[in-house]
């Protein structure tokens, strides 16, 4: 049978994307619902603690999701100054990956750089990469906090891993990939306007 064919025009795809975001659903570790502002001050709060106790925040992604973590580190240090990274270099990564199995390529790199109190964002549209899971797990292990954005299947394993975790309901690559970069640059731009000041925790 023959699939309609979806509506590609700017204006239809703005309104899928603005419904998206508006859409996100942010939950707990217990899996409990937040207020979304709710949610979005709580990754806030864990962010302004790191920074405060110069703690690291590691970003981590696969592919165009590695490409936002890049962009996230960027604004995370400009503008919310934050002592945050990637681990995507690609001679480390592909050492690792080569020696260890790709599934490993961040879990076995945190094993070595996280310590407790560090924070990982970790992003997967399909919330299903198993590199992405085991980096989740170990610095869950390690005593750090896990942040996840996700999108796809509601049951996304990614989903049960963080100590909250950002979903958006679409399994439009495109879609969640750029609904993930506006929710982290949403993030920072709250830094940037005073979110965490002398010990503030105004958003």
């Amino acid at each position: 049978m023959t699939q309609p064919m979806k509506d590609l025009s700017l204006s239809a795809r703005v309104q899928q994307f603005s419904a998206l975001v508006q859409g996100a659903v942010i939950t707990d570790i217990n899996g409990a619902v937040l207020d979304q502002e709710a949610g979005l001050t709580a990754v806030c709060e864990v962010l302004s603690e790191a920074r405060d106790n110069r703690s690291t925040v590691f970003v981590i992604g696969n592919g165009g999701s590695a490409a936002i973590a890049s962009h996230a580190v960027i604004d995370f240090v400009n503008v919310a100054k934050l002592r945050a990274f990637t681990l995507h270099e690609p001679s480390v990564l592909t050492c690792i990956a080569n020696d260890y199995g790709y599934e490993y390529s961040y879990s076995r790199l945190l094993e070595q750089m996280a310590k407790p109190g560090d924070v990982l964002i970790a992003i997967s549209s399909s919330g299903r990469s198993p590199n992405i899971r085991n980096a989740a797990a170990q610095v869950a292990t390690l005593g750090g906090k896990v942040i996840t954005l996700s999108g796809f299947l509601h049951d996304n394993p990614l989903r049960t891993q963080g100590l909250l975790n950002i979903w958006l309901d679409a399994t439009d690559y495109g879609l969640v990939e750029v609904g993930h970069q506006f929710v982290l640059h949403n993030v920072a731009d709250r830094f940037g306007a005073g979110y965490g000041r002398s010990g503030s925790s105004k958003a």
